[in-house]
């Protein structure tokens, strides 16, 4: 197959490749803006997406889309480098910026590649990942909702050396988009003396305007991941209690419905643990509307003992007449006999 065995088809492939990934980083940093503009709407779209079978076929889908694009870049390189042997580092009449980033692209997509793999960590393994596994992701003893972007940038971007690493991921990403941008049109033939000039002017334009836009976004999320505003806003915090309100009322379902009986005691001791444990990343991670629950500050203190404590001995826990005064409801409904 022609795509495969010869050096033209494989720089299509690449081009093709390229084509859709500039796309992504578009919509992404399109992404970013909604985050700082409208955060509560980039929530609603993170849940949204989530892992729904859209997005599911949509992150394979780009997955393949990278794989291909390193494959095809290695076999590319290896090829270029066993034909030029020692003259591949000869001096040629392509403009010094070009030259450089030319011959470095495998370099630049390596940084590149490692920036990649530090932002999935922060964020798809953490929202989408977990989200498919059926669980939401946990620190510390308390968890953070899946579609609670917000929260994740907030967690990512509190850490000092988070900036520090996108910004050098930016950089590089700059070079090598800037390179690919026009080298893509130039393996599609778009390469005569009339367009191949205004295709490179395009392509550091664009670039010069998504990645300094990427790099305002990092900074501002630093900001704002520093002064608390992801933990301290009323209305997320509305939204983030919702979101745990509801994985309450499902984990507590599925415990019922597992168990023998509506008045199991050992049901309503893991509902009583999920509680606490909802409570705790309500506290956390949404303390404004913690407060708003009125429940007394020494409340998850006793409870967490009591918990304990039962656990322990095996025996049914009492349940404190405070727990009423929590905003999260059980539905009590006897599950239906087969």
């Amino acid at each position: 197959m022609w795509l495969t065995s010869s050096s033209i088809g494989r720089k299509l492939i690449m081009a093709v490749t390229g084509a859709c990934l500039v796309l992504f980083v578009t919509f992404h940093v399109l992404m970013n803006a909604v985050a700082i503009l409208w955060p509560g709407a980039y929530n609603q779209i993170c849940a949204f997406l989530g892992a729904n079978w859209y997005a599911l076929i949509a992150s394979a889908g780009l997955g393949a889309l990278f794989v291909l694009h390193i494959i095809y870049a290695l076999w590319l390189t290896l090829q270029n480098r066993k034909a030029r042997g020692n003259n591949r580092y000869a001096v040629t009449s392509t403009p010094k910026s070009v030259e450089w980033s030319s011959k470095n692209m495998l370099v630049l997509g390596i940084v590149v590649l490692a920036f990649l793999a530090v932002h999935m960590i922060q964020f798809w393994y953490k929202m989408q990942w977990q989200e498919i596994w059926g669980h939401w992701y946990s620190i510390d003893g308390v968890t953070v909702p899946a579609a609670a972007g917000t929260l994740f940038i907030h967690l990512a971007f509190q850490s000092w050396w988070t900036p520090v690493v996108y910004i050098i991921g930016f950089i590089a990403l700059w070079f090598h988009m800037n390179h690919g941008f026009w080298s893509m049109f130039q393996s599609t033939g778009w390469n005569n003396t009339c367009w191949l000039p205004r295709l490179k002017k395009i392509a550091s334009a664009w670039t010069t305007i998504v990645i300094g836009l990427f790099t305002v976004q990092a900074l501002w999320f630093t900001y704002e991941a520093k002064s608390g505003t992801y933990l301290n806003d009323i209305k997320l915090n509305d939204q983030y209690l919702e979101m745990y309100n509801k994985e309450f009322q499902k984990e507590a379902m599925e415990i019922q419905q597992n168990a023998p009986n509506q008045f199991d005691p050992k049901a309503q001791a893991e509902i009583e643990a999920a509680q606490l444990k909802t409570l705790r990343s309500i506290k956390a991670f949404a303390p404004k509307a913690f407060l708003k629950l009125g429940i007394p500050a020494e409340y998850l203190e006793e409870a967490e003992k009591d918990n304990t404590a039962a656990e322990e001995t095996a025996v049914e826990p009492e349940v404190s007449d405070e727990s009423d005064s929590v905003a999260i409801e059980v539905n009590q409904e006897e599950p239906a006999n087969n």
